[in-house]
């Protein structure tokens, strides 16, 4: 489990010093699907970087079965990103003097796992694991970028908007390889986003406003990914 205690977090200095996050409390179920849905502004994306330790919290505490990340060390905290945690963004962060092959290898090797060509295969890049990021489509690059969180085996899968640069047939198609996987390998799932009709697709849904948590519940009838509006 995950559990937000209290977080408050800050951007700027002085007088332009603005607070994004004004005491969130939340727990997470592992290996469960949770949309934080939100308006551009809202904090959503914020709050997703410190629960997965990519910034830290002016205050409050992030814990993972109980232990505070938010006491790590700087060097603790990317080790902790690198074993336990997989990203996926808008943007594809692929390398592109690399192939397929070795960016989804890349994020293997981060977290000492040798083998990928499952991920590889599930994902449906096997034909192309020798092109390189400009040979691919949008979509395939999105779905490379799948590929290298998931090589990693991550506990926990953090998405911010990953549709938002792909058309209706791509964006469905990616997310329901997620969803499948998600549920083959028992990850858990925490997705950022505005889409509304997406958040029909996750076990639990919170809803920012402002930088505070407007509503929290279950969805007890979980949608797949071609069942919802788009």
């Amino acid at each position: 489990m995950i559990k937000a205690e209290n977080i408050r977090k800050f951007y700027g200095v002085g007088d332009s010093k603005a607070e994004i996050l004004k005491g969130i409390s939340l727990e997470i179920e592992k290996g469960g699907f949770t949309v934080i849905l939100g308006a551009s502004g809202s904090g959503k994306s914020t709050l997703l970087n410190v629960l997965s330790g990519l910034e830290r919290a002016e205050s409050g505490s992030v814990l993972y079965e109980g232990e505070n990340i938010e006491n790590y060390t700087d060097e603790q905290l990317t080790e902790f990103r690198k074993k336990r945690i997989g990203f996926i963004f808008q943007q594809y962060y692929l390398l592109p003097n690399l192939n397929v092959d070795k960016n989804v290898k890349m994020g293997a090797q981060l977290a000492g796992n040798r083998d990928y060509g499952e991920i590889i295969a599930a994902l449906g890049l096997g034909e192309m694991k020798n092109k390189y990021p400009h040979q691919l489509s949008g979509g395939e690059q999105q779905r490379v970028s799948v590929a290298r969180a998931l090589a990693k085996k991550p506990d926990v899968l953090f998405l911010d908007e990953p549709t938002g640069a792909l058309d209706e047939e791509t964006g469905r198609l990616v997310l329901d390889q997620i969803s499948k996987l998600q549920k083959e390998l028992g990850f858990t799932v925490i997705m950022v986003t505005h889409n509304a009709n997406i958040a029909e697709m996750a076990h639990w849904i919170i809803k920012m406003n402002s930088g505070r948590i407007a509503e929290q519940y279950e969805n007890t009838a979980q949608k797949t990914a071609y069942e919802i509006g788009w």
